[in-house]
């Protein structure tokens, strides 16, 4: 690590006074990042970006020999971490507490509930000491049990480690399993034997991480990667025992404005190749049991149109927008005749209700439904009769789940609430019975569900929409207005953050802490219509909600601007920049994880992943109505000389979702545009990606290092 002089020499003598309890941000001086002014034009118009120099390439990242804009880059990141670590030292000790608490109410020996398939029971295991799962198998008349992939061990040695799909061939022998050791979603495909244990020579490089079986338990179709954009853009078929380079190209999605897909039907008798982007979808089809018959599309792709597939009997089943169902309905078409025109409304639309997915049974069809922002389960009988799941707490999660068996009156699905452990259930839709297979246990002898509240609101926004809020905190909290609160939100990509329990937030919450949710337009928490009325040129609506949904909170006397915090990454780090530009006064404090905050130049270079799909999402700046739009809300093109609020940035070096370099040029121009002296820090895991840490208790010293700087902040 190389450290600016100045701050190497604060460092020394911070470490020689170990009886300090705080370090005076104001005697030590941030990084400064030097500047190279770079003239950006279009459409007539001129920005300069300063720090444009902090851009790398992949090459350049990983060069064994860094070039000087490379070992400029790096030495700014550390002197930022070297900076972060300074100024937050008197928070070490919180830290370790707070890491401590969270990680302790975690279960140290733990086993997920099992998943039936094929004649063999499938569950994973956390052993105490162990960062990453251990997988097994049993068969289902016999006790002994099969270690199918040793988490630990696979993982040892590695800064990252992911281990994604998991598919097994139909005839048991065989699985086929994907890991990322990059934290770029960049997966290779392995395969075992699980009968000799031993893993095949077969390797698959550079996957998106879907991979499927075909019936034959030899040929498996897989996506890869544009290895400049990492657009999923082609699938392959490959047939084990031959190396990669024979596997044959069986599709590529020519339009980079499309990524591509590849999954199996739920009946196991179809293999689908989808390509979607965010308002227009195709799907193409064989037969499972012929790998190397032709595919045939199911509807061509238009513009505006959407949907998604599944098969039963001799049907395809299409949940989808068409004839202008903004909400979505499910249509069924004969496998022979699939266009549109052959569509027949199973489940019409409806204006308030949004049709989210499906399942399909023997007897049953399962609806995933969302009226007035909260979701419900409704269970239909192929004769027509039906009736839904009933829940009690005021806002919640629930999903079905692993849901593999078609013959069975079981059903699967998980629930959570603020207040409630996520639990897994199992409901019987003919007696309409319901068992508790496992709930998340907390260690912590003080928590009881009883001892906190859990509430739903609605803030008024300025165009008269009301924006549900999630709440919940622990009893005796009084609407005082001095209440430290917390809020959260996201609000794109038509993404739902429903209220669902998370046992690190008690630290929080067990401090006198109130957490919020804010429901903002931009997901589709109320609708299609909520997702429509906050992208593109509504982008705007997400950003007024979530500060509308702000001032509610301080009126209603849950807080005030004193003791009001944000949070929000990726997409919600885009929100975080734009109301700290917006309403700065409003927040004590804001967290912006992971922050898509160089809006304008992102979505004008077509080179970084992601770019091109998402122009339905924030439209395309090289049209000048889209460009004048974003440029207008742009966190980064709107840094001004005006006091921000205290501000926790996070990001990593290997992301491939948001490049690091969006939040460090942020961080330096913040730096050396505002006039206030609160505090400006931000930590760059130089190790990781989008997702964050990758071990099973590492994640959580980035959550402690956030909680110690939001009651540090209260002190």
């Amino acid at each position: 690590m190389k450290l600016s002089i100045s701050l190497l020499f604060m460092l020394l003598i911070i470490g020689c006074k170990t009886d300090q309890k705080r370090i005076d941000k104001d005697t030590l001086e941030p990084p400064i990042a030097k500047t190279e002014p770079k003239t950006l034009s279009i459409h007539g118009d001129t920005r300069i970006d300063d720090y444009f120099w902090m851009r790398l390439s992949d090459e350049q990242k990983n060069a064994e020999q860094p070039d000087a804009q490379t070992q400029d880059v790096i030495n700014y990141l550390n002197d930022e971490n070297a900076y972060l670590k300074a100024v937050m030292q008197h928070t070490d000790s919180l830290q370790t507490v707070l890491y401590d608490e969270i990680t302790g109410r975690i279960k140290k020996n733990d086993e997920s509930v099992p998943v039936t398939k094929n004649g063999y029971s499938y569950y994973s295991k956390y052993k105490a000491g162990n960062d990453y799962l251990l997988y097994y198998r049993s068969k289902l008349d016999s006790e002994e049990e099969e270690l199918v992939l040793n988490g630990p061990e696979l993982a040892e040695g590695l800064a990252y480690f992911s281990i994604g799909n998991q598919e097994v061939s139909n005839d048991n022998n065989i699985l086929a399993y994907t890991v990322d050791t990059i934290s770029r979603r960049q997966y290779t495909i392995f395969f075992k034997d699980l009968e000799s244990g031993n893993r095949l020579s077969d390797v698959l490089e550079n996957t998106a991480g879907d991979v499927v079986w075909a019936n034959d338990n030899k040929t498996v179709f897989y996506s890869t990667k544009d290895s400049e954009t990492l657009r999923s853009n082609k699938i392959f078929k490959h047939v084990l025992g031959t190396p990669q380079s024979e596997d044959v190209l069986v599709f590529e999605e020519q339009d980079d404005t499309y990524r591509c897909f590849v999954m199996k039907s739920k009946s196991e008798a179809y293999i689908f190749i989808g390509s979607f982007q965010t308002i227009s979808t195709e799907f193409q089809f064989i037969d499972a049991n012929n790998p190397d018959s032709e595919w045939k599309i199911i509807q061509s792709r238009e513009a505006n149109l959407e949907y998604t597939v599944d098969h039963y009997a001799n049907h395809f089943y299409i949940r989808t927008n068409k004839d202008n169902a903004t909400n979505f309905k499910l249509v069924e078409t004969p496998i022979n005749a699939t266009e549109k025109e052959h569509w027949v409304d199973v489940i019409p639309h409806r204006e308030d209700v949004l049709f989210e997915s499906f399942d399909l049974f023997k007897n049953y069809l399962v609806l995933t439904e969302r009226q007035n922002g909260l979701r419900t389960i409704r269970v239909r009988q192929w004769n027509g009769s039906e009736h839904y799941l009933k829940f009690n707490d005021p806002t919640y999660l629930v999903y079905p789940t692993s849901n593999l068996d078609f013959d069975t009156d079981i059903l699967r699905y998980n629930y959570s609430s603020l207040t409630t452990p996520i639990s897994t259930l199992e409901y019987n839709m003919k007696t309409k019975d319901k068992v508790l297979l496992k709930q998340e246990e907390i260690i912590d002898s003080n928590f009881s569900p009883e001892l906190y509240t859990s509430e739903r609101s609605f803030a008024t926004a300025k165009d008269g929409t009301k924006v549900p809020i999630s709440l919940v905190y622990k009893k005796g909290v009084s609407k005082s207005g001095d209440n430290p609160l917390l809020l959260y939100g996201y609000g794109s990509y038509g993404s739902i953050i429903d209220a669902s329990f998370n046992s690190s937030m008690l630290s929080l919450l067990n401090r006198g802490f109130i957490f919020a949710i804010a429901h903002i337009r931009g997901g589709e928490d109320m609708g299609r219509q909520w997702y429509e009325d906050g992208k593109l040129l509504n982008k705007k609506n997400t950003f007024t909600d979530f500060i509308d949904c702000a001032e509610h909170l301080i009126a209603a006397k849950y807080t005030s601007p004193e003791h009001l915090y944000a949070m929000g990454g990726s997409a919600g780090g885009l929100l975080m920049g734009a109301v700290v530009n917006m309403r700065p006064e409003l927040w004590q404090g804001v967290i912006a994880a992971v922050p898509f905050v160089d809006i304008v130049s992102t979505m004008l270079d077509e080179s970084i992943p992601l770019t091109t799909f998402e122009f339905d999402e924030w439209g395309n700046p090289k049209e000048t109505i889209y460009y004048d739009y974003m440029k207008s809300y742009s966190p980064y093109d709107n840094v001004e000389a005006k006091a921000y609020p205290n501000m926790l940035i996070t990001t990593g070096f290997w992301d491939s979702q948001v490049q690091y370099w969006e939040p460090a040029k942020w961080i330096a121009k913040l730096r050396a545009t505002k006039t206030d002296d609160n505090l400006l820090i931000m930590d760059c895991n130089m190790d990781v990606g989008h997702g964050g840490a990758s071990g099973r208790f590492e994640r959580y010293k980035i959550k402690a290092l956030e909680y110690a700087f939001l009651l540090d902040l209260e002190n």
